[in-house]
């Protein structure tokens, strides 16, 4: 596979965690607390291949078979760290909505 198939790879699985996170985050809103926690277990299973990809990429570099940086390369990391965020945000939004939810005694 060639650095561009693997960057493509990497924002195509990141994209897909970015909007579970952004599912999730819309049905802490709405109080459906159930669906955001399935959400987020969606855009973790996202991540996983992903996240094994860039560990591949940072073996095969400190093993010296890595390829020159693209600005692709650079772009799809940046998706990536950008869902790794997101899950973060995601949770701590629910959490927070049931704090609203718990405090309005609903």
């Amino acid at each position: 596979m060639d650095n561009l198939e693997v960057a493509m790879g990497l924002i195509a699985g990141a994209g897909d965690s970015r909007s579970y996170c952004m599912e999730a985050i819309g049905f802490a809103r709405d109080g459906q607390f159930e669906d955001a926690r399935e959400a987020v277990e969606k855009a973790v299973t996202a991540m996983v291949e992903t996240h094994e990809i860039q560990t591949q990429l940072i073996r095969d570099e400190i093993e010296g078979k890595g390829e020159a940086v693209s600005l692709i390369m650079v772009h799809a990391q940046d998706h990536l760290n950008l869902a790794l965020v997101m899950r973060d945000v995601a949770e701590e939004f629910i959490s927070l909505y049931e704090r609203i939810k718990h405090l309005e005694g609903r």
